[in-house]
């Protein structure tokens, strides 16, 4: 009975270690991370239901937003009449957008744990007015605050492969066919005026005979 006492007891201890590794281990911040993912699904379903005022309330009333084209807008009002330029208003560049987000790493934690930086990608496809629908791969990072008790956006940037990307790949291929358009076409009027000369100098002597009185009989 002793020996089976003293390795129940054993076992108990070890059970209450291995407990308290697993709580220390558990990430404190676990909480954070869950309304951080839901503020950025908010965003990201936002973008895709064409809503700027339902975007603008998961940031701060300052927040400042870098957007792809390198404009810069600083505040709620400035974010929406950004959005309405380009998405909504009667010279619009984009009928709509939609894009796909993924977070890349855990968001990281600073000043007290009150302030979050996370980045990651996004899958994106524009809708232009005057050409047919693009895909863009971007990238983005977002600075969140906790304000007042909840999480709020206050910086996000988003960012494209300026060397590569579909754009590019359009406009090199457009250059390749005017070059060989303006290559075909110069090949054809080279070889039309050179029938023409071979023509005029063919000719020429004989329009002269032709040109000349008769001899006297």
């Amino acid at each position: 009975m002793p020996l089976l006492r003293a390795l129940f007891c054993t076992l108990l201890l070890l059970t209450l270690a291995v407990g308290r590794a697993g709580a220390a281990d558990a990430d404190p911040r676990a909480d954070d991370r869950k309304e951080l993912i839901k503020v950025f699904r908010e965003i990201e379903a936002s973008i895709n239901a064409q809503d700027v005022d339902r975007m603008v309330q998961q940031m701060a009333p300052d927040a400042t937003v870098t957007w792809l084209n390198g404009e810069v807008s600083r505040g709620h009002a400035e974010i929406k009449a950004y959005y309405d330029r380009m998405v909504k208003g009667e010279k619009r560049f984009l009928d709509r957008y939609t894009t796909a987000a993924k977070v890349a790493a855990p968001a990281r934690f600073f000043g007290n744990d009150e302030v979050a930086v996370a980045d990651g990608t996004t899958e994106d496809e524009f809708f232009p007015v005057a050409r047919g629908p693009f895909r863009l791969s971007s990238r983005w990072t977002s600075t969140s605050a906790k304000l007042d008790g909840q999480w709020k956006v206050v910086g996000l940037h988003l960012s494209s492969n300026v060397f590569t990307n579909p754009l590019l790949d359009e406009a090199k291929a457009a250059i390749w066919y005017v070059a060989t358009g303006c290559l075909a076409g110069g090949f054809i009027l080279g070889w039309f005026m050179a029938r023409m000369r071979r023509r005029a100098i063919g000719r020429g002597p004989f329009e002269k005979r032709r040109g000349q009185p008769p001899p006297p009989s």
